[in-house]
């Protein structure tokens, strides 16, 4: 009988992994409408599934449907109540959905926003998402709702004692939104220095963007380019050159090779390189550069009122 059942559970597990890989795969083109549909089908199926019940958790949270993320998160936690990652979930769509109601209602759900990452932080020592929640958290609620510099510290201390490049970036994120940039900049340095991820050193551009230094974002994204060879990495130098007016031939150049190499993987659309481009012939003084290039900007995307309104601009040069 043991091995008649057995046999029996065989083609259901191969069921339900085919299934999750169809959904992962939905996940990462993005279809997340596709992904519920599958997934609410299979839940009626196996209504005890608990892994079905999280990736149909996961479907809801990727639409930003919170109160039904919301929903089945709260089946895993009580269906599993020592499993981290279910606290973690629950306390993150229950932190989604606070953050698009009024305070009013939101100062009803923080308690159980923050009870579900302290759990989560309690039942896995080396859960550093559930950490990195509780090091914004602290930061981010007022501490009149229990809010604490030195809580979110804390967790940062913790985070650095699993992972040095996590610490520093949670401190440097800290100084940063305490307003203290020469704190924060040391951290992110330090997280570069110890890990050198894009992570790292787009943090610390932001930083330097943030507080008005754009010598010094120019500086820290030709360092990233020079470590991690991406060409959007091209078109942020030439961003922020147009935008301060500085280093204009190397924006220039940049841009240039960020159209010449571009594909779709680098995120920001040829226009806004092409949009970019005709900022540094305005600032040259190069009118009929500038006009070729925001018209061909307005081209691709034809709604985008930046560019409209910069063409404005360079017709009265």
């Amino acid at each position: 009988m043991r091995i008649f059942l057995f046999f029996l559970v065989i083609p259901l597990l191969s069921l339900g992994q085919s299934t999750f890989d169809t959904v992962e795969s939905l996940f990462a083109k993005q279809q997340f409408s596709k992904a519920e549909d599958l997934m609410v089908s299979y839940v009626k199926q196996y209504p005890n599934d608990l892994k079905g019940i999280e990736l149909l958790g996961d479907a809801y949270g990727h639409q930003k449907e919170w109160d039904n993320a919301i929903d089945n998160y709260k089946k895993l936690v009580e269906a599993s109540p020592n499993t981290a990652d279910y606290h973690y979930k629950y306390g993150g769509a229950l932190g989604m959905k606070a953050l698009s109601v009024s305070k009013f209602k939101a100062l009803g759900i923080i308690d159980d926003v923050k009870d579900a990452f302290l759990k989560a932080a309690e039942l896995d020592p080396k859960h550093i998402n559930a950490r990195w929640a509780l090091v914004e958290l602290y930061m981010q609620l007022p501490g009149i709702i229990g809010g604490s510099k030195s809580k979110s510290l804390k967790y940062a201390n913790e985070l650095e004692n699993l992972s040095k490049v996590d610490g520093y970036l949670a401190k440097g994120y800290i100084y940063e939104y305490d307003n203290e940039p020469e704190l924060a900049e040391k951290y992110y340095k330090l997280a570069i220095k110890e890990g050198g991820s894009l992570t790292c050193y787009d943090k610390l551009t932001t930083l330097y963007e943030n507080q008005k230094q754009p010598q010094k974002a120019i500086a820290n994204l030709q360092e990233a380019q020079d470590k991690h060879k991406r060409n959007a990495l091209h078109y942020q130098i030439g961003k922020v050159a147009a935008e301060y007016n500085i280093e204009l031939t190397k924006g220039e150049q940049c841009l240039h090779t960020y159209i010449k190499n571009y594909s779709t993987a680098d995120g920001v659309p040829k226009a806004w390189a092409n949009y970019r481009l005709a900022q540094i012939y305005k600032h040259k003084g190069n009118k009929s550069e500038a006009l070729k290039y925001i018209d061909l900007a307005i081209a691709e995307l034809p709604k985008i009122e930046p560019f409209k309104e910069e063409r404005k601009v360079i017709l009265k040069l």
